[in-house]
């Protein structure tokens, strides 16, 4: 592990009474890029995310955060992080203002410094107009933004992000991922949990997929796309002429000639190398629709991890 990294996680260990949730994870991440930690419900994320910042002790392993050890001097890390919670915990009975100038003071930062940061963290969420707003009136994406700014009250070095657009709609996490840009041209670290693959993509230099507690692949995404998956996928589903429903076409056909058929509910997933002949077949099929597309993280999450649905 690279001793400078701004968080390194070596041999990392935890059970809940018989049940192991977190077995024997190594990561660590470069100074000023975004670093995807993605899995399924349950694989074993969040755990990790609270052994990192010291919330939660380990069994076993050791991690390094900023140069502190953790849980040892997690105080002492947790002072130059910033962290973006899943769920947004804005305190209602203040202001947009006053939550960035209390939530600030829990760093024993003078109010004279935190009166000169907020204009510029209100600038940065885009809610200088609504400073003085109470927390009910803001708009989901408008709560986000300021979670985020409110994340940065300490000008941290490394910044968690625990699903942060989750129930966005599509406007506003755009706007979040141009914020999010942002902080990886001024230097910042990112640590990125997600469930939206095009997300990780998009703004992570290097993701980690975890499953059932251990890290099952690591690397830059498109590195992770040529490796696991063929180049191009086509999503095929409704009905053709005389009947023929997609699994039917994909036993006639699909499976013939493309290297690698998936079935979810009735939508047939090809992956394949030449996609000209499954192409020209399913255009003479009359209704049958298909989707043809470049393969994506998500196809290597989803062939990684399985398409089952997890709880």
């Amino acid at each position: 592990m690279n001793a400078a990294a701004p968080l390194a996680a070596i041999g990392l260990r935890k059970s809940y009474g018989e049940r192991e949730v977190v077995c024997g994870v190594d990561f660590a991440l470069q100074p000023g890029e975004c670093f995807g930690l993605l899995g399924p419900n349950g694989a074993g994320k969040t755990t990790t995310l609270r052994l990192c910042l010291g919330l939660t002790d380990p069994d076993g392993g050791s991690i390094t955060v900023l140069g502190k050890p953790v849980p040892q001097q997690a105080r002492e890390a947790r002072m130059r992080i910033g962290v973006v919670p899943q769920f947004d915990n804005l305190d209602p009975d203040f202001t947009i203002r006053e939550n960035l100038l209390i939530f600030g003071r829990y760093f024993d930062i003078p109010d004279t410094t935190l009166r000169a940061r907020i204009p510029d963290l209100l600038e940065f969420a885009g809610l200088s107009s609504r400073a003085d707003a109470r927390i009910q009136t803001l708009s989901g994406g408008m709560k986000r933004r300021l979670t985020l700014a409110r994340a940065l009250i300490n000008d941290p070095e490394l910044i968690f992000l625990d699903e942060p657009t989750t129930g966005l709609d599509p406007q506003a996490r755009h706007v979040i991922w141009e914020r999010l840009r942002n902080l990886l041209k001024q230097g910042k670290t990112l640590l990125l949990t997600t469930h939206f693959m095009e997300e990780a993509e998009r703004l992570c230099s290097r993701v980690a997929i975890m499953d059932h507690g251990k890290i099952i692949a690591e690397g830059e995404p498109r590195s992770l796309i040529a490796q696991h998956i063929e180049p191009q996928v086509i999503e095929v589903y409704g009905e053709g002429v005389y009947g023929e429903g997609a699994p039917d076409w994909a036993d006639r056909f699909g499976r013939k000639h493309a290297e690698r058929c998936e079935a979810t509910g009735e939508t047939i997933f090809c992956y394949t190398h030449d996609p000209a002949p499954l192409i020209t077949d399913l255009d003479a099929c009359g209704d049958l629709r298909y989707l043809h597309r470049r393969a994506s993280l998500e196809d290597v999450f989803l062939k990684l991890t399985g398409r089952e649905l997890r709880d």
